[in-house]
């Protein structure tokens, strides 16, 4: 393929995956909304009708349920601030977060590998852990588009780099968005989402 229609190519895929956030955005404004009705409707059907010590009870236990909830819902894919995030979040929150996260070395060397990513690869995390990345785990990645784009960011010491990319080692072709992200504190972050 000539460099002129692998640009075309790419600038076409590029296109269609900001269509396709933005639909998707959409309907996870449409969900959220109906679920926060939803849930509100079944709260109030749920409520005691007792005195006002049932009252203060059932509101203690619905502020911890928000915060519990605000707390699993903190790691974001799309949240910009979530490479930051990563940094300060425990291992049991990364492991719970909604989409795939590895932590790389300079080198590309696995330093942290969430379940979620375990579960989209079928490698477990901790025979992840130690492995190169790119040679080892996911040689299907060594390329300019993904392992290109890492070097670049560590050679210029800042990457946060957002695309559409198809894995195929060990796996049925998987279609994902990636980010790649260099925190403040120098620490590398891939993390990716099934399409």
């Amino acid at each position: 393929m000539s460099d002129s229609a692998t640009s075309d190519l790419f600038s076409y895929l590029k296109e269609k995956s900001g269509r396709i956030s933005e639909v998707r955005s959409e309907d996870e404004k449409t969900i959220s909304k109906q679920g926060a009705t939803s849930t509100t409707e079944e709260a109030a059907e749920d409520t005691p009708k007792g005195g006002d010590d049932s009252r203060a009870e059932n509101e203690a236990d619905g502020a911890a349920d928000a915060s519990d909830t605000a707390e699993a819902t903190d790691l974001a894919f799309d949240d910009p601030l979530v490479g930051e995030k990563l940094r300060d979040a425990s291992a049991e929150k990364r492991n719970a977060a909604p989409f795939g996260i590895i932590e790389l070395d300079d080198e590309g060397t696995v330093q942290f590998f969430n379940r979620y990513e375990s579960e989209l690869s079928g490698v477990d995390p901790e025979k992840a852990l130690g492995q190169n990345y790119f040679n080892e785990l996911a040689p299907c990645s060594n390329n300019r588009i993904f392992y290109g784009r890492f070097r670049e960011g560590i050679a210029s010491g800042e990457m946060d780099e957002h695309f559409t990319y198809t894995f195929t080692y060990k796996m049925r072709p998987t279609l994902v968005d990636v980010h790649l992200y260099r925190d403040d504190a120098g620490r590398n972050w891939i993390m990716v989402r099934k399409r």
